[in-house]
């Protein structure tokens, strides 16, 4: 929502103080079109060359994003502590091999059943039963910081994959300008072809030329990159739930009491989706 309400504040502030100022609007908006079918179609060839139809997918999905926000809310956040504080408790109480049907399959654990939101998330998934398999093989006998090496390993590439839509867009943005620049250039020698037209007619051709700039850089700066900017923000709150995931397992092989497992995954949170400690407790005792 932010996203669309900031685009149109950009677009009604700089076309309507153009016109506040005594500038036509006409001859402008006769030109964009013309201007961005070489820009748009000059920046959609490079996003196609640069990219494997993975990336280009990705970027789609990552396009979405911006519009929709973090995938996951405060709620989720508090059920994957609880999740996995639960399977841990089943590791501890009962031993690796009742934990193991949990884990090899948790499609069909009635213990993933109870928060399909976090089924829903198949990256998160395999973090943690993944992990949690390799506990259960060893029988509990790997060392606590060879399991927060394979975690980190398995997140850092994760991570790297989530960032790859970002990448793309802020690419992008720092081609647009260059783009608008080719596309003014073309005006510029359509019009040196028409240098014996009366000034009036090369006038407006060489500000045909420039809206090809113009919209270069307004595309870049004023929409792209800032939809660059707000998707690494999304991103960056996305990979938080993995986090807890992580500090609930090593906190819990540690051996930590309980609340002090919650609160170390809990305060790791940002502030937009930490619960309180006591909520988080109370959530825990509910289930």
């Amino acid at each position: 929502m932010f996203v669309i309400i900031g685009i149109v504040i950009l677009l009604a502030m700089v076309f309507g103080g153009f016109a506040i100022t005594g500038g036509a609007l006409g001859p402008v908006m006769e030109a964009i079109p013309h201007e961005m079918l070489i820009i748009g179609g000059a920046a959609v060839g490079a996003i196609v060359t640069g990219n494997s139809m993975h990336e280009l997918k990705a970027l789609g999905k990552g396009m979405a994003k911006v519009f929709k926000g973090p995938r996951h809310n405060k709620q989720d956040h508090v059920d994957v502590i609880v999740l996995v504080t639960r399977l841990m408790k089943i590791l501890r109480a009962e031993g690796p091999v009742a934990l193991e049907s949990h884990v090899t399959d948790p499609k069909a654990s009635a213990v993933f059943a109870e928060f399909p939101r976090i089924l829903g998330n198949d990256a998160l998934v395999h973090l943690i039963a993944d992990t949690l398999t390799l506990i259960v093989v060893s029988s509990g006998t790997l060392e606590v910081n060879a399991v927060e090496d394979v975690m980190d390993n398995a997140m850092k590439t994760h991570f790297h994959e989530m960032h790859e839509p970002q990448h793309a867009l802020q690419g992008l943005a720092d081609a647009l300008p260059a783009l608008g620049i080719v596309a003014a250039v073309l005006g510029v020698v359509k019009t040196m072809g028409s240098i014996d037209k009366p000034p009036s007619i090369l006038g407006g051709m060489i500000g045909s030329a420039l809206v090809g700039t113009f919209m270069g850089v307004l595309l870049a700066y004023g929409i792209v990159a800032p939809m660059a900017g707000r998707l690494k923000q999304i991103v960056e709150q996305d990979e938080q739930i993995f986090h807890a995931v992580k500090q609930v397992v090593i906190a819990s092989l540690h051996g930590w009491p309980q609340p002090l497992v919650v609160e170390s995954a809990r305060s790791g949170l940002g502030h937009a989706f930490r619960p309180g400690l006591s909520e988080l407790l109370d959530a825990m005792r509910g289930r």
